[in-house]
């Protein structure tokens, strides 16, 4: 495998670094929580929602964020979407009452899905199907895994050094340095060629898919019945207009259709397992908020040691062998650490040695999914994929964690240590039925449909 040309590696850099500013942000802001509570003096309903804000606009707003980069040009949303998430940081930074944080939190989830979407279509647009593609997914994994321990472990001791607004701040200056960087790696006149624009269809998927995603966080059903007949609708609409936010001939892949559904699966397995095992650390292993952020660590760098080796794993065992084969751990690391579990263990003799095999999994199953949801993917839709890809991890994390929690808080009954860690158990079982029912899904899973021919190479980031 050839080495990146300079000016690529640098795009490389910045667009991982904005996946670690996305992961980071979102853990940070859950370590802080406790001290906005305190300071702002809300309970526990006022906090949910200022975490539950920032979800609600970044999953609603992700598929309409592709498609706009698309049309529009990379650099444009990329740039503008973290120009919003600077301004909403700083806001959230000032806010005095708990309903200006929340309004900043939606604005900042407004920033990242047009930042995040852009920068994984810029992916896409840098580096054509293959080899080199797998690696700089390897590297989007290793940096969101990275992300997850380096928030939880920043938001500790900046909140308890400076407070919890300092964490606010610096999203603005990270944002701010990745938005400078991107004018100068990046190239302005990256677009799809097609013109025209599907304001129904956006208005129907965008407002659908938020209705859904407040549905899922705050668990109401006339609210979930309403994002379904939005969804419905957009579905019609598209097979109207002639010019769809979303292709139905594009939806009717069905390599698509199983890579975001194994996608999905994924993060419904994986993303409540690291908020079931900081809750169990704390609460049961009585570890201080970092000491429990800090355990996840070996998982962490099992996660960047791995994600390297993937695309070399693809090239000797295929995809969908290499899919299958990162599914299988995943399902193991998730049964492994239910029975693991104990009221009365430590940390290295109940969660160590499973969070390994869990932390070998994630890279294996995020660049698979995405490489399979990609593969096919002309230059113009490499935002719409983006924006799929990314819809399905982020309604499959929401999903996953309402569903865990649920049957942890009902297995539970008691506050014991007892108690808590029998509903965790039970949650995490019910992850690893998620895992197991993708390894039967990976193991229908063909080889992609081909990719276009690469684009002629010019300036970074040009496909023309």
């Amino acid at each position: 495998m050839s080495r990146t040309p300079g000016p690529r590696r640098g795009a490389l850099g910045l667009l991982a670094a904005t996946q670690l500013l996305m992961i980071m942000d979102t853990a940070i802001v859950n370590v802080a929580l406790p001290s906005v509570g305190e300071d702002l003096r809300t309970g526990s309903a006022g906090l949910s929602w200022v975490a539950n804000a920032y979800l609600i606009t970044f999953g609603g707003l992700l598929l309409l964020a592709g498609r706009a980069a698309d049309l529009f040009g990379h650099r444009r949303m990329y740039t503008g979407g973290l120009a919003l998430l600077a301004a909403a940081s700083a806001a959230g930074g000032l806010a005095q009452s708990t309903g200006a944080l929340t309004a900043a939190r939606a604005a900042q989830g407004v920033g990242a899905a047009f930042a995040g979407a852009a920068a994984f279509a810029l992916l896409l647009v840098l580096f054509p199907d293959g080899p080199a593609r797998h690696k700089a997914l390897g590297a989007f994994a290793a940096m969101g895994g990275l992300g997850g321990v380096l928030g939880t472990v920043l938001g500790g001791v900046l909140t308890d050094l400076l407070g919890w607004r300092s964490t606010f701040w610096l999203n603005v200056a990270v944002a701010a340095v990745l938005g400078l960087l991107a004018l100068r790696l990046l190239d302005g006149g990256t677009r799809g060629a097609g013109a025209g624009f599907d304001p129904l269809g956006a208005l129907t998927a965008t407002a659908g898919l938020g209705l859904l995603a407040y549905a899922l966080v705050g668990r109401s059903p006339l609210a979930g019945a309403a994002g379904l007949a939005l969804l419905a609708a957009f579905a019609a609409v598209q097979r109207r207009v002639a010019r769809p936010l979303v292709p139905p001939a594009v939806l009717a892949r069905p390599a698509l259709r199983r890579a975001n559904a194994l996608s999905a699966l994924a993060q419904m397995a994986l993303f409540p397992m690291f908020f079931l095992v900081s809750l169990h650390l704390q609460n049961v292993l009585d570890r201080s908020p970092l000491a429990g952020g800090l355990g996840l660590l070996p998982l962490s760098l099992v996660v960047v040691a791995t994600a390297p080796l993937t695309g070399r794993l693809i090239v000797r065992l295929g995809l969908g062998r290499t899919t299958t084969l990162g599914f299988g751990l995943l399902l193991a690391g998730m049964v492994w650490l239910a029975l693991s579990l104990s009221a009365d263990g430590t940390f290295a003799t109940t969660v160590l040695a499973p969070s390994l095999v869990l932390g070998a999994a994630l890279p294996l199953v995020m660049v698979t999914t995405n490489a399979a949801a990609t593969a096919g993917a002309a230059p113009e839709e490499t935002g719409l994929a983006s924006g799929l890809i990314n819809t399905s991890q982020q309604f499959g994390s929401v999903l996953g964690l309402a569903v865990l929690v649920a049957v942890a808080t009902t297995r539970t009954g008691t506050a014991t240590p007892q108690a808590e860690t029998a509903g965790h158990q039970a949650a995490l079982l019910v992850g690893a039925a998620f895992a197991a029912a993708a390894v039967l899904l990976s193991l229908r899973s063909g080889p992609p449909a081909p990719a276009p021919a690469p684009p002629r190479r010019g300036r970074v980031g040009d496909p023309r």
